[in-house]
C-alpha cells in the first residue's frame, strides 16, 4: 500500500462522471477528497488507456476473506471488510442471516460500532422474517413473522445503524413492520418472499423500497398470476438488487430488468458469504454448513444456493464484456443508485468535486488495476 495521496493528479482515462464519460479526463484527489483544481506541485498518474469510476457501493454482503459477518469476531469482520476492497468495493453494507433474536441483537452491537467508527455502512437484517416457503440457506427453524415489536428490538440493538430489512411482507405483521421501517427511515426490502402480485403492490403502497436479489427467493413470473417479480419490475419506487455472478441469473433476466426497470432502478450486489476471495471448501452460513465448489455455494443439506462467491469487480466486468450492459450503466448501478438507497450519495457514489477520493482504476478490458479509499491505495496501480 503506497500510503496517502496528498495532492495527485489521475490523468489520461476515461473517467465515468453522473453527466457521461470523459475522454482523456482527470480526477484531483487533495487529501481524503475529489476537488475542482490541482495544487501547485501535485503529483500526475498517468492513466492513458484506462478506466476511472467511481468506488463501488454493496448494500448486501454476509462476508468474505474466509470471514462471516453474521458470525465473525471484529478482526475476521474486518477481514472481510479489506477483501472486498481489494476487489473495489469502497463502501459496503454488513448483512446479517436468520438467528435466534437476542444472537441477532448481539452481532447488531458488533456491528454498529464498525459502523461508527466508519468501516461499515450499515447493518441489513436478511432474516429472520421471512417466508419459510423462500427460505433460500436460511434455518426454517428459526423464521419468524415479522412482528413490529421484534423488527423494532433489531433497529434498537443497531443503535440507528440499521439500513434495511428483508421481510416477505405477506406474512402476519408484514406490511405493519414496512410502515414502521419506513416512518424511521430503514430500508423495507420485499425478499424471501412468497406473495402475490397483489401482496407485493400492498407492500410497495405501505413504503417498501428495495426487491431483495430479485428473481431468488421469490415465486416466479407468470402470465396469470405475475407474482412479486412484475410488481417490483414495473414500480418506479422500486429498487431491484442483482446478483450477476453467471448463477443466480441467466443474462436473459439481468437484460430484461435493465430494459424494464432501467439502470437508474437496478443495484449490483455480491450477497457474498465467507469464500468470496477466499476459495472453495466447507463453510457456515449461520448455522447452516456450505459446501463451495467451483465457487458457487451450496448448502450441503438440500443444495440450495447460499449466497455468493462474488465480489463486485467481477459483476462490473461481467456486466460491460458478457451482458453488454452501457459503461455508464453500470457505473449507476454498482455506486450511484446504492449510495443513494443508503443516504450517502453526498459523500460516495459518484467522482464529482467534494466527495471522498474513492475511486476504481481499470484496464480496458475491464479488469481491476486499483482501487483507491478516501484518498488512499488500497490497490496501488502501479502506472506513471
Amino acid at each position: 500500500m503506497a500510503g496517502r495521496a496528498d495532492s495527485t493528479v489521475l490523468a489520461g482515462a476515461r473517467v465515468v462522471l453522473p453527466t457521461g464519460t470523459v475522454e482523456d479526463g482527470r480526477v484531483i484527489v487533495e487529501g481524503t477528497r475529489i476537488v475542482g483544481g490541482a495544487a501547485e506541485g501535485a503529483r500526475t498518474v498517468d492513466l492513458s488507456g484506462h478506466w476511472v469510476v467511481p468506488g463501488f457501493v454493496d448494500m448486501h454482503n454476509h462476508g468474505g476473506g474466509g470471514a462471516s459477518f453474521t458470525s465473525g469476531t471484529v478482526d475476521e469482520v474486518l477481514t472481510g471488510i479489506r477483501t472486498h476492497r481489494e476487489h473495489g468495493t469502497t463502501t459496503l453494507v454488513a448483512s446479517t442471516v436468520t438467528g435466534e433474536m437476542d444472537f441477532l441483537a448481539q452481532r447488531a452491537g458488533v456491528l454498529s460500532e464498525l459502523v461508527e467508527q466508519g468501516d461499515l455502512a450499515g447493518i441489513h437484517f436478511e432474516g429472520p422474517f421471512i417466508s419459510p416457503c423462500r427460505k433460500g440457506a436460511h434455518s426454517e427453524d428459526l423464521l419468524r413473522h415479522p412482528d413490529p415489536a421484534e423488527v423494532r428490538k433489531l433497529m434498537d440493538a443497531a443503535r440507528g445503524t440499521a439500513k434495511m430489512f428483508t421481510l416477505a411482507t405477506e406474512l402476519p405483521g408484514g406490511i405493519e413492520s414496512v410502515r414502521l421501517l419506513a416512518e424511521h427511515g430503514v430500508i423495507a426490502a420485499i425478499g424471501h418472499t412468497d406473495a402475490t402480485y397483489e401482496q407485493t403492490v400492498e407492500a410497495i403502497d405501505a413504503g417498501a423500497t428495495v426487491a431483495t436479489h430479485l428473481y431468488n427467493a421469490m415465486p416466479g413470473l407468470g402470465h396469470r398470476a405475475p407474482g412479486p417479480i412484475a410488481a417490483l419490475l414495473e414500480d418506479e419506487r422500486i429498487t431491484v438488487e442483482l446478483i450477476n455472478d453467471g448463477t443466480h441469473l441467466h443474462p436473459a433476466a439481468l437484460e430484461l430488468a435493465y430494459h424494464h426497470a432501467g439502470a437508474h432502478r437496478v443495484a449490483l450486489i455480491t450477497d457474498a458469504m465467507d469464500a468470496a476471495g477466499f476459495g472453495d471448501g466447507r463453510y457456515q452460513l449461520g448455522p447452516l454448513a456450505v459446501e463451495v465448489k467451483d465457487g458457487v455455494a451450496r448448502l450441503v443439506e438440500g443444495h440450495s444456493i447460499a449466497g455468493s462467491t462474488l465480489t463486485l469487480d467481477t459483476a462490473f466486468h461481467r456486466a460491460v464484456t458478457i451482458d453488454r450492459i452501457p459503461v455508464g450503466d453500470v457505473v449507476q448501478s454498482i455506486s450511484a443508485n446504492p449510495a443513494r438507497l443508503l443516504g450517502v450519495y453526498d459523500k460516495v457514489g459518484s467522482l464529482d468535486p467534494g466527495k471522498d477520493a474513492d475511486l476504481v482504476i481499470l484496464d480496458a478490458d475491464f479488469t481491476l488495476k486499483g482501487v483507491m479509499r478516501k484518498g488512499e491505495w488500497i490497490v496501488d496501480p502501479q502506472i506513471g
